[in-house]
C-alpha cells in the first residue's frame, strides 16, 4: 500500500514544540477524517526529511499518537492509521485547518532530475552491474574502477587532477562527514558550519559530540574573518552556497586557506551543486588551491540519484588514512552496486550525456522562472546554478504564510528560517526545480506569484 502524502505545516517560531505541533497536526487529521483508516504514514525518517526536521521530531510524536491509539505498527510494512479512532477531538482554534491534498508539486530544494534519466541506460547500467562476480572482501577505499571514474570525472567536470589513489569511494555526504566526525575529529572539538547551511551536517557533528559554531555567510559565500577562533574545521560549500546559492569569490578562497594553514583547520569542501554552473565555469575547487588542509566532498545525489549511495572524497593522506582504519575497526565500507552503476554509465558514456541534458534542461527551466518572476517584479537571489532559487521575503511571517498558503494550493515549497541554527537573519523562499515536472513548474509559477505578492 502506498504512503499517504500528509499536507503538514510547522512553525518554527512557536513556543509549542514540533513534535507536539506534529502530533497534533496528524490528530486533527485522523479525527477530521483527512486521514482515514488503514492509511499508511511515511516513516520517521522519511517524513522528518520531508519537513525538515530531525527524526527525534517524527519519532516523539508518532510514539505519543500511537500511546494514544490513534496508529499502529504492522511488523515489516509500517505504521497505519487505526480501524476505529479512540474518540472524538477537541477542536483547537489556533490555527486553521490545511485542506487535504494528495497531489504535491515538489518545489523543495535539494532533490535531482530523476525524471531525466535515459530509462534505457539506467537499466543497461544495472544489468551491466549486476553481470559481475560478487565480492568475497569488501573494498574499503572503493572499487578501484570507481575511484578511476571519479577521477576522470573531476578533471573534466571540476577542474580538480588527481589519480584515483587520493581518491575514496563514500555513501554520501552525510556517511562520509559522520566518519570525519569519528574518525578525524574528537568529542568536543569546534566545528565552524555556514549559517544559513546544511542542517544534515549540523546534525551530524552534534550526535558525534562535535560543537557547532556558526560562521556567517553573505552574497560570495563564507566570510574567513567571522570564522571564530579556536575551530578545528570548517564546513563549507563554496561552489553554490546552500540556501543561499552564492559562489564563493576568489578572494575569500584564498583568505580561507591561508587562514587554514595558519590557524592548523581542516577545511571540509562539500563541492554542492559543483557540476551544475550555467553562466561560467565554476572557480576551481578549494582542494585545488590547497589539497593540503582541504577535505573535498562530492556525491552523485544531485547529478544522478540519491537512492546510488554512491559519493567520493578526495583528502590528505592522514585524513584518508583515519577513515580507512575507522571503516577496518567498524567493518563499514561503502555499497558496491551504486558505485558499479556509476562506472558503467561512465564506460558508455551515458554519464557524460546525461550530465549536459541536465545542465540544459535545468538552465532552461531557471531562466523560466527568473524571467517570469522578473516580469512580475519579485527578486531572485543566487547564482546561475544549481537547482534552486532564492525569493527573498520581508520577515518571518510572511514566510510562514506563504509556504502555508502554497500547501494548501498544492505546493510544496522550502523557507529558508529551517537552515539556521539560531534565529533566522533573512527569510525567504528556496524554490527548488528538479524534482518536478516542467509542466508542473510551468504551472506552480502563477499560484507562487500570487502568494509571493500578497505577501508584501
Amino acid at each position: 500500500m502506498a504512503e499517504t502524502a500528509l499536507p503538514v505545516a510547522l512553525d518554527r517560531e512557536s513556543a509549542e514544540p514540533l513534535a507536539v505541533q506534529l502530533a497534533d497536526a496528524l490528530r486533527s487529521a485522523a479525527s477530521e477524517g483527512r486521514l482515514r483508516a488503514g492509511d499508511r504514514l511515511p516513516s520517521t525518517r522519511a517524513l522528518a526529511d520531508s519537513l525538515g526536521v530531525s527524526r527525534t521530531v517524527t519519532a516523539a510524536a508518532y510514539e505519543q499518537l500511537h500511546a494514544e491509539g490513534w496508529i499502529a505498527g504492522r511488523h515489516g510494512s509500517g505504521t497505519y492509521v487505526t480501524t476505529t479512532p479512540p474518540g472524538p477531538l477537541r477542536k483547537r482554534s489556533r490555527k486553521p485547518v490545511v485542506p487535504a491534498i494528495t497531489d504535491f508539486v515538489d518545489l523543495g530544494t535539494g532533490a535531482p532530475w530523476a525524471g531525466g534519466l535515459d530509462r534505457a541506460a539506467w537499466r543497461r547500467a544495472w544489468r551491466a552491474a549486476a553481470d559481475t562476480p560478487p565480492l568475497s572482501r569488501p573494498e574499503r577505499a572503493g572499487l578501484p574502477e570507481y575511484r578511476e571514474v571519479i577521477a576522470e570525472h573531476l578533471l573534466r567536470h571540476r577542474g580538480l587532477a588527481v589519480n584515483a589513489g587520493p581518491v575514496l569511494a563514500t555513501g554520501g555526504t552525510t556517511a562520509v562527514l559522520t566518519e570525519i566526525a569519528v574518525a578525524v575529529l574528537e568529542r568536543g572539538d569546534a566545528v565552524a558550519v555556514e549559517e544559513p547551511g546544511y542542517q544534515r551536517a549540523v546534525g551530524v557533528f552534534k550526535a558525534n559530540g562535535l560543537e557547532v559554531v556558526q560562521a556567517v555567510v553573505d552574497a560570495e559565500g563564507l566570510l574567513p574573518d567571522a570564522v571564530p577562533a579556536g575551530v578545528k574545521a570548517v564546513y563549507c560549500s563554496p561552489a553554490h552556497q546552500y540556501p543561499l546559492g552564492g559562489r564563493m569569490s576568489a578572494g575569500r578562497r584564498v583568505a580561507l586557506v591561508e587562514r587554514a594553514r595558519r590557524d592548523g583547520w581542516l577545511v571540509i569542501e562539500d563541492d554542492y551543486d559543483g557540476e551544475l554552473r550555467y553562466d561560467v565555469a565554476p572557480l576551481p575547487s578549494l582542494a585545488a588551491l590547497a589539497p593540503d588542509v582541504v577535505v573535498h566532498l562530492g556525491t552523485t545525489s544531485k547529478i544522478l540519484t540519491p537512492t546510488l549511495g554512491a559519493g567520493w572524497m578526495v583528502a590528505p593522506e592522514h585524513i584518508a588514512t583515519a577513515v580507512l582504519e575507522h571503516r577496518d575497526l567498524t567493518g563499514t565500507s561503502p555499497a558496491a552496486a551504486g558505485q558499479r552503476v556509476v562506472v558503467e554509465l561512465a564506460r558508455t558514456g551515458d554519464l557524460g550525456r546525461h550530465l549536459r541534458k541536465l545542465r540544459r534542461e535545468l538552465s532552461e527551466r531557471r531562466a523560466l522562472i527568473v524571467g517570469t518572476f522578473a516580469e512580475a517584479g519579485i527578486e531572485v537571489l543566487g547564482d546561475d546554478a544549481g537547482a534552486h532559487v532564492v525569493v527573498p521575503l520581508p520577515g518571518a511571517e510572511q514566510e510562514r504564510e506563504v509556504m502555508r498558503a502554497a500547501l494548501e494550493r498544492g505546493l510544496r515549497v522550502d523557507g529558508l528560517g529551517r537552515h539556521f541554527v539560531n534565529r533566522a537573519r533573512w527569510h525567504g523562499l528556496a524554490i527548488g526545480y528538479s524534482a518536478c515536472s516542467r509542466e508542473q513548474l510551468v504551472s506552480a509559477l502563477p499560484v507562487l506569484i500570487e502568494l509571493i505578492t500578497a505577501s508584501g
